[in-house]
């Protein structure tokens, strides 16, 4: 199976450098991009029927996320990317995701660009290491500010 390089898809401004240096890595090496969405879960039993009609659409808005952003990681990689959507936190998402799928064999994150620091999930890796993912699993750290003739470079 072609190894595949896991992407968190959040809201930061250095998901681009994450998102193209991972569909490059793939296109460079016969692999593929999993896009992982994470979704905040709800525990308010007594609004039930809020938190559904929530839920239904974050997942939607998920989906379409997903798709836009997997039209641009197919083209640049040249594989259709796998979509995941999990509910809970980011790093309980990663856990599930890695765990889920042995093929996934990077994770690929993006460090805060401009001197706004490494970002939360950044720190986690550093701090938890391999308790993070739950696996040993090398992480490849992006500089959020590269251009996109150096991501083009590296990978």
């Amino acid at each position: 199976m072609p190894r595949k390089f896991l992407v968190v898809v959040d809201d930061s401004p250095e998901l681009g450098a994450a998102l193209a240096y991972a569909s490059r890595r793939a296109r460079s090496t016969g692999g593929h991009v999993v896009l992982l969405r994470a979704l905040p879960g709800g525990s308010d039993e007594h609004w039930s029927g809020v938190r559904d009609e929530i839920r239904r659409q974050q997942r939607e808005e998920a989906e379409g996320l997903l798709a836009r952003l997997g039209e641009k990681v197919a083209e640049t990689s040249g594989a259709p990317p796998v979509y995941l959507i999990e509910e809970g936190d980011p790093q309980a998402a990663i856990r599930k995701a890695v765990g889920d799928d042995p093929d996934i064999k990077i994770l690929i994150l993006a460090a805060g660009a401009n001197g706004r620091g490494p970002g939360p999930l950044v720190s986690a890796v550093l701090k938890q290491g391999a308790a993070l993912t739950g696996r040993k699993l090398p992480v490849t750290i992006v500089p959020g500010e590269l251009t996109d003739d150096e991501i083009l470079d590296l990978a």
